[in-house]
């Protein structure tokens, strides 16, 4: 047990290392450039288009980073201006969907799903989902509060001080990060050493076949689920070679997770933003249902109907 807990500790400041590597630079240039002519002009091109999904022209920049990037440079972004908690939470429930699009997609073709179609799924529900919570969400007005990361109530006068700022910003952003990065992977090495998740495999077994899958993508959607796309492609390659998962069910299983993937970590790492995070995750795990269940639906009558056209035409020769 005691070795677990050391991989795990171990694992959870590599990552956290790896992590840091990209926040703390991007949360010093953004709050440095938020000083500078550069950010007005971004902010003042994309305004107008923002308003569509009740944003404002700021917004831009941590949605464009978390796409690009991962959600930590978008988060690093967020926490560099202010914003209301309604605000966060759109901007939050986008970068889960459609976050880290690069290094995912290229993921996804590596176990034979094409990119374009996991690029056009989640920025579709990015946007479709933003634009439904601005418009039926008529709350979080009240300014968000993110945790130990502090705002300046002045504006340094000199650049040493907005350098000096910068540096506090993404120092604390980077700590926040590891007091939950660490014990997640503390918790996720305890999960794969002791089995768990092959229990787990098998649990969901059920749930697998109502969204139209057989049970040998159960691995899968496990991987994914608890480790992302992009630190679950192994397991989740493994799996399709050794489990013999379907085409079908592959793409069954990727739909499923663009829309809701490392649950665990995608909906803690919100939590020093101030916002409601259970709703955050019920939309993901929703969708993701509805969507995959649909798509497997239309599928199957597809293919059923195919398997039905030579029968007729076969009695049709007959004839």
């Amino acid at each position: 047990m005691t070795g677990i807990l050391q991989r795990g500790f171990k694992a959870g400041l590599s990552l956290s290392w790896t992590l840091g590597k990209v926040i703390f630079p991007v949360t010093l240039i953004v709050t440095i450039l938020r000083f500078t002519p550069i950010l007005g002009w971004l902010i003042d091109l994309l305004s107008p288009m923002m308003k569509w999904i009740g944003l404002s022209g700021e917004a831009a920049v941590p949605l464009v980073l978390g796409n690009l990037l991962n959600l930590y440079a978008g988060i690093g972004a967020i926490v560099s201006f202010d914003f209301s908690v309604k605000q966060v939470f759109i901007m939050a429930v986008m970068m889960s969907f459609s976050h880290n699009l690069l290094i995912e997609s290229t993921v996804a073709s590596k176990v034979g799903v094409s990119w374009w179609i996991v690029v056009g799924v989640r920025v579709s529900l990015a946007l479709v989902s933003a634009l439904l919570i601005n418009l039926f969400w008529k709350g979080g007005g009240e300014l968000a509060q993110y945790g130990l990361i502090s705002k300046a109530e002045q504006v340094p006068e000199t650049w040493t001080g907005i350098f000096a700022q910068g540096l506090q910003t993404a120092a604390m952003g980077v700590l926040q990060l590891a007091l939950i990065v660490i014990p997640l992977m503390v918790f996720m090495q305890f999960f794969r050493e002791l089995g768990w998740m092959d229990k787990l495999s098998n649990w969901f077994a059920p749930f697998t076949r109502l969204l139209g899958m057989e049970k040998n993508a159960s691995m899968t959607l496990v991987a994914g689920l608890t480790l992302g796309l992009a630190y679950g492609a192994g397991l989740m390659i493994q799996a399709v070679k050794e489990d013999g998962v379907s085409k079908k069910d592959m793409y069954l299983a990727l739909i499923f997770l663009v829309s809701c993937h490392a649950v665990v970590e995608d909906t803690l790492v919100f939590v020093p933003l101030g916002i409601p995070v259970w709703p955050l995750l019920a939309i993901r795990l929703v969708t993701a249902v509805l969507l995959t269940a649909a798509i497997a639906y239309f599928w199957n009558r597809a293919e059923s109907r195919q398997r039905k056209e030579p029968a007729h035409e076969h009695s049709y020769d007959s004839l």
